[in-house]
């Protein structure tokens, strides 16, 4: 038996999307310079990692240790980012916090173990490590090479794949994507970390391959349909495939928007920036990779493969 709702959905689409490709441009032309702006000024706000800090393992001598308590307990001393989390046995933990502006290092760890020590009992610290400014700017650069190495990549794969005028629609989608993203994360303050940076690979990751999605059946139908204007055939690709990606979209908003509400403060951040970018992914898919295939090719004439013999349709059920 159906789902009763499920009888009100339409089977068939038939959306202009193209139609509102000038007003959908003018909207992301904004927003990114806006991001840029804001990336340049006030800037990111960087993390433990990129920042550096001071890691602390420590091991309970009740069997399991209370990461809730440790996070409470550092929260209230004012040490900026804090990330805690379990660590080999249920009875270690590794902390890592920032050392505040103007204090002294040595000093900051011992007023963390004294305030860990009277919320938790007995408690051993096996190693103490400080993170230094210069391996924290090694990782931060590295971060953003891995991010600038995935696009480049990803833009090759394309351009084998379909032609070069794909590659670049896909290419200005991916930069919209990640300077949108980059912005959301200066405008909520987030700490700029590695999760962070694995987040927006994940974005990379889903708004390509969304995108990959598209271009296969704009392909496929400058094959079957000779005669249609491009205009046309882009509006028909995106309304055939546009139950699948809004399917895929909301199962992994669904599964997202839990982490964001159950993950505890942890994870809150990475859930909203995955939740934001599979939002902007699709919608730089239909009205950002699609039109600058229209505005490049001009015509039907400039893509390439039009002049293929017309293969027949399979019809499906």
């Amino acid at each position: 038996m159906r789902w009763p709702l499920i009888k009100y959905l339409p089977e068939k689409t038939n959306f202009r999307f193209v139609a509102f490709a000038r007003l959908a441009g003018f909207i992301s032309i904004v927003a990114v310079i806006a991001s840029l702006i804001s990336v340049a000024y006030p800037g990111l706000k960087q993390g433990i990692d990129f920042k550096g800090g001071t890691v602390l393992e420590l091991k309970t001598k009740a069997p399991t240790a209370d990461l809730g308590r440790v996070r409470s307990t550092l929260h209230g001393l004012d040490l900026g980012e804090v990330q805690v989390q379990s660590f080999g046995s249920p009875d270690h933990a590794m902390v890592r916090f920032q050392t505040p502006d103007g204090a002294n290092a040595a000093a900051t760890v011992t007023r963390v173990k004294t305030a860990l020590s009277a919320a938790l009992g007995e408690v051993t610290y096996p190693r103490t490590e400080v993170v230094g400014a210069k391996v924290s700017s090694e990782l931060y650069t590295k971060g953003l090479l891995a991010l600038a190495l995935a696009i480049g990549l990803m833009m090759i794969y394309i351009w084998f794949r379909f032609e070069l005028q794909f590659g670049v629609g896909a290419v200005v989608a991916l930069f919209h994507d990640v300077i949108l993203t980059f912005g959301l994360i200066v405008l909520f303050r987030f700490e700029f970390s590695l999760n962070l940076v694995a987040a927006l690979l994940t974005v990379i990751g889903y708004s390509m391959n969304d995108t990959v999605v598209i271009f296969d059946r704009v392909r496929e139908n400058m094959r079957k349909y000779k005669k249609m204007p491009l205009k046309e055939l882009i509006d028909l690709s995106i309304n055939e495939t546009i139950s699948r990606t809004v399917i895929t979209g909301v199962t992994a908003l669904l599964a997202l928007s839990g982490l964001a509400v159950f993950g505890g403060e942890a994870l809150r951040g990475l859930s909203i920036i995955l939740m934001f970018g599979i939002i902007i992914g699709t919608y730089s898919s239909v009205y950002v990779a699609a039109p600058v295939l229209l505005l490049w090719a001009g015509k039907r004439g400039a893509l390439r493969g039009t002049e293929e013999p017309l293969k027949p349709a399979i019809e499906r059920p």
